[in-house]
């Protein structure tokens, strides 16, 4: 098996979200974090499935579990079933940004950089030999 960790930062400064994802056998743990105070706001854990509208192709399904006075769970819930769907895996993400006031602008552009992080890992994964079901 090849290298069972992968860690992928994307943005710069405040905006700087980091992503560690660590293969646990067939199935994915994740830690998305970034911002002034990296924390655990919010888990999601996702699995595959077929799709209701198109059973060729896969969805996924999944359960948040979100910490009093976090938002942290629109990341984790999003990536958690991007990573499962993509991947068909079993996916546990903890999520938690924290910005010290933080603007709209601030919220946005850390969702776009944790978004594009897991774009990064779902297409290296892709390309690995050793994932192929």
């Amino acid at each position: 098996m090849e290298e069972s960790c992968l860690r992928i930062s994307v943005g710069k400064g405040k905006h700087r979200v980091q992503l560690a994802l660590l293969l646990a056998g067939k199935d994915i743990v994740t830690v998305i974090s970034g911002g002034d105070h990296p924390h655990v706001g919010a888990v999601a854990v996702a699995i595959s499935r077929p799709s209701r509208k198109n059973p060729d192709k896969l969805s996924a399904t999944s359960s948040t579990f979100t910490l009093v006075g976090h938002k942290d769970d629109v990341v984790a819930k999003s990536a958690s079933e991007e990573l499962a769907r993509e991947l068909n895996r079993v996916v546990v993400v903890s999520a938690g940004i924290h910005l010290n006031n933080a603007s709209e602008i601030d919220i946005q552009e850390l969702v776009q950089n944790s978004q594009r992080a897991v774009k990064k890992a779902i297409n290296i994964l892709k390309k690995r030999t050793d994932l192929k079901s």
